[in-house]
């Protein structure tokens, strides 16, 4: 189990407890909230550094541990990923969203963060609960990078989004097709929501984590500002 500073436990209205990473900017003003949501591999150390990166930018920043159930403190090598199936196999959208719900109540229950400008990013299973987030909660923006599912399940959500969304994808990405694309891109449209899809022609899945052999640099230095101006222009 890795260094456990700035974790925090939740309460989950399921009964269970969660540990959680939380990031918090410097300075005494209210900042932005954002929920930051896990690979398979777990709140691991690019997890919390990505919700580092947010905090220095200006956001209160949660990682949940959204294995909590079966896999407390669970960090999975990124060269087994058969190691991750015991976990991902048994979430259900009904316990995600019970997960969802406490990180965002003690994001809008903090009393340095601004409790009406929440907001979301996930990274490949993650990418799916940032979307499932922005159907569930009243979040101002959400960015879902490389978000595997969401054409296969979550379709029928997109009519819920509260705030704009950000996908960016990897045109070698063999998981996640163009058919999926397109039709999570159909299906927001026919739902009227706001929505921005890049897709990156050269970059694989998983191209934003630099410890995986799938990291894009090229990539990840142009899809970071890109995140940074969609969600501070949606919580301005």
């Amino acid at each position: 189990m890795s260094d456990r500073r700035n974790f925090i436990e939740l309460k989950v209205h399921d009964g269970t407890t969660m540990a959680a990473y939380v990031a918090n900017p410097k300075g005494t003003a209210k900042h932005p909230g954002i929920m930051v949501f896990q690979e398979a591999f777990g709140v691991n150390p690019y997890i919390r550094d990505v919700a580092d990166r947010f905090a220095k930018q200006g956001f209160t920043a949660i990682a949940p541990e959204l294995f909590h159930r079966t896999g407390p403190g669970f960090e999975g090598s990124y060269t087994d990923f058969s190691g991750t199936q015991p976990h991902v196999s048994k979430l259900t959208n009904v316990n995600l969203e019970a997960d969802i719900k406490a990180a965002y109540d003690w994001l809008t229950n903090d009393s340095k963060t601004q409790s009406e400008n929440i907001c979301s990013v996930g990274f490949c299973m993650g990418g799916r609960v940032s979307f499932l987030a922005d159907s569930l909660v009243p979040l101002k923006a959400a960015v879902s990078f490389y978000g595997g599912g969401i054409a296969q399940g979550l379709l029928d959500r997109a009519k819920n989004l509260h705030g704009p969304i950000l996908m960016f994808w990897g045109g070698l990405d063999k998981h996640i097709l163009p058919e999926h694309t397109r039709a999570i891109e159909d299906a927001l449209r026919a739902a009227g929501k706001e929505f921005a899809n890049v897709t990156f022609s050269y970059a694989d899945h998983g191209f934003f984590c630099d410890q995986r052999a799938a990291y894009s640099e090229k990539a990840a230095m142009q899809a970071w500002p890109m995140t940074l101006e969609f969600l501070k222009y949606h919580i301005k």
